[in-house]
C-alpha cells in the first residue's frame, strides 16, 4: 500500500535527463559480481554497468538481529515470519473505531508515537513483506560485520555525549555550565525538533548515507547515472544526493546533512565515499567525523546489491558493515508533501504563550 504523502510526480526531470544521456549496450558480459555466476548486464556508453532505475527498499530484514541468532534463515523460517507479518498487517488495516475512548494522558505506554496516543493505523504503513535475499540466502539482518549482527559498542566519548543529552531540560544550571548540553527530549524545544519530524530529511537514514529502509512508507529510491555523476533521489522528503565521479571532497569547512559524496568505479562496482557531514545529522549519535563507504553492484536486470561500511572513531569502537538488495519496481515516485497546512506547531506555541501570560497574571495577584 503506497498512498501516504503522495501528490505530484517529481521524477520527470530525472527520466528526461536519463533519456538524453544514456545509451544502452546490452549483451556484454559483466565482470566479477557477488553472484556465483557471471551475468550479462546493461551498460552505458562509457562501458560501466547501468545502475539506473526505480527501487523499492521496503524489507522485513532489520538492521540488527537478536544476539546469538544466525545471519541466514531457512526458507521455512522466513516463510513463517513473512506470513505472520502479513497477518499483523491485515489485522492492523482494519478501520479504527471512531467512538473509541480517548487514550490516557501521555499514552498507554505501548509502542507508537508518544506512547501510542493514536495516529496512523497500518493501512498507511508499508514496512515490507519479504526478507532480503542475497545469493539465495534469506537474511535475518542487514548487518554482516561484526558477525553477531549488532552495531559495535559506543566509545567512552560517545557514552559521555549521550549521558549529557538525556539530562532533564529543566536543569538550567546544566545548560549554563555546559555549552555543549543539548537537553533531554528534542520535542521539548521547537528549535531542536528532529529533521525527519520537520520533514527536512527522511525518517531514520532513508536519505542516507548509509541508505537504509525506513520500515514506514515511501520506500522508493531512483538512480540516474551519467559518466560524470550519479543522482540518488529518495522519495521520502524528496532528498537528492549527487555523487561526483572521480571528484575530490569539498574543503573540511563545507558540511552537509547528507555529507559530501564522491564516486569511483572498481570493476563493475560503484564505490561512493562520503565525508564532510554536518553535526546536525548525527546518524545514530555519530559526529561530523562520520565516514561512509558504499558499494553498488548490479547482480541482475532487476536487482542491485548495496553494501556499506560505517566508521566514526568518536562514536563506535570499530567500523561496521551491512548489505541488502535493492529490488527494481515499476511503481512511480511521487512528491512527498508533509508540513503543508500543518497548524499544530503554531497552535502549540500560541497555547504556551497564553499559558505564560495567564501564569504571570496569577503571580501578580
Amino acid at each position: 500500500m503506497r498512498t501516504h504523502h503522495r501528490l505530484l510526480t517529481a521524477s520527470g526531470f530525472a527520466v528526461a535527463l536519463a533519456s538524453l544521456l544514456v545509451v544502452r549496450v546490452d549483451g556484454q558480459a559483466a565482470a566479477k559480481t557477488p553472484q556465483p555466476a557471471k551475468r550479462a548486464v546493461a551498460r552505458l556508453a562509457d562501458g560501466h554497468p547501468d545502475l539506473q532505475g526505480m527501487y523499492d527498499l521496503a524489507t522485513l530484514t532489520p538492521v540488527e538481529r537478536p544476539a546469538g541468532t544466525p545471519l541466514v534463515m531457512t526458507d521455512e523460517q522466513a516463510a513463517k515470519l513473512e506470513k505472520d507479518a502479513a497477518a499483523r498487517k491485515s489485522y492492523g488495516d482494519a478501520p479504527v473505531k471512531v467512538d473509541r475512548d480517548a487514550p490516557p494522558v501521555g499514552g498507554d505506554g505501548s509502542a507508537g508515537p508518544a506512547g501510542n496516543v493514536g495516529g496512523y493505523n497500518s493501512f498507511w504503513i508499508d514496512g515490507g513483506s519479504r526478507y532480503s535475499v542475497i545469493e539465495g540466502q534469506r537474511r535475518a539482518s542487514i548487518l554482516i560485520d561484526p558477525p553477531e549482527g549488532r552495531v559495535p559498542a559506543l566509545t567512552a566519548a560517545a557514552r559521555g555525549r549521550f549521558a549529557r543529552n538525556v539530562r532533564p531540560t529543566s536543569d538550567q544550571s546544566a545548560r549554563e555550565d555546559d555549552p555543549g548540553f543539548e537537553g533531554g527530549n528534542a520535542y521539548d524545544d521547537p528549535e531542536r525538533r528532529p529533521l525527519g519530524e520537520r520533514c527536512l530529511m527522511g525518517f531514520g537514514s532513508t536519505s542516507g548515507p548509509p541508505v537504509l529502509p525506513n520500515y514506514f512508507y515511501n520506500n522508493l529510491h531512483q538512480i540516474v547515472q551519467t559518466p560524470d555523476s550519479v543522482l540518488i533521489l529518495t522519495e521520502m522528503v524528496h532528498d537528492a544526493r549527487l555523487v561526483r565521479i572521480n571528484g575530490e571532497h569539498a574543503p573540511a569547512s563545507i558540511r552537509k546533512w547528507m555529507g559530501d559524496s564522491i564516486g569511483r568505479w572498481e570493476g563493475d562496482t560503484l564505490v561512493v565515499d562520503t565525508t564532510n557531514f554536518s553535526d546536525k545529522t548525527r546518524y545514530r549519535g555519530s559526529t561530523e567525523n562520520l565516514h561512509i563507504v558504499e558499494r553498488f553492484t548490479r547482480v541482475d536486470a532487476r536487482t542491485l546489491l548495496y553494501r556499506f561500511t560505517v566508521e566514526d572513531p568518536n562514536t563506535w569502537d570499530k567500523p561496521w558493515t551491512g548489505e541488502y538488495t535493492w529490488p527494481a519496481t515499476d511503481e512511480h515516485l511521487y512528491e512527498y508533501a508533509c508540513h503543508e497546512g500543518n497548524y499544530a506547531m503554531g497552535n502549540i506555541l500560541r497555547g504556551a504563550r497564553l499559558k505564560e501570560t495567564n501564569d504571570a497574571k496569577k503571580t501578580k495577584q
